[in-house]
């Protein structure tokens, strides 16, 4: 179902999360600690303090999606709490960090914003 939402922006809650909270607990976070609009076409993801497991918050029409992904075995590759504030990704980056890469993939081929054909 992942596969399905096409957000504009996805963030990352740098740093570890409290897994106990739910919908509304995630969408104060967004709304007051990160002064974002949880209602916007964004997904805002969340990590436990172990980084293997992973909740996702995502508005879609008329309400929200929680999604949540813990691992058997390893760990998620996620940034610390450098800043107060969330790192905005792209959708790229969210799947590398689901397949347990790092953000910064340099052997991945770059993004081409191609204007014509050649």
């Amino acid at each position: 179902m992942l596969s399905a939402a096409t957000p504009n922006r996805v963030y990352l809650a740098c740093g570890h999360t409290d897994m106990r909270k739910s919908i509304d607990g995630l969408a104060a976070i967004v709304s007051f600690q990160f002064k974002l609009d949880p209602f916007s076409d964004s997904m805002f993801v969340f990590c436990n303090r172990g980084r293997d497991k992973l909740k996702i918050l995502y508005w879609d029409t008329n309400g929200f999606w929680l999604y949540y992904r813990r691992l058997e075995k390893g760990r998620f590759r996620w940034p610390e709490a450098d800043q107060a504030g969330p790192v905005a990704i792209s959708r790229r980056q969210l799947d590398w960090l689901l397949a347990g890469l790092t953000l910064e993939q340099h052997q991945a081929h770059r993004e081409v914003l191609a204007r014509r054909v050649a």
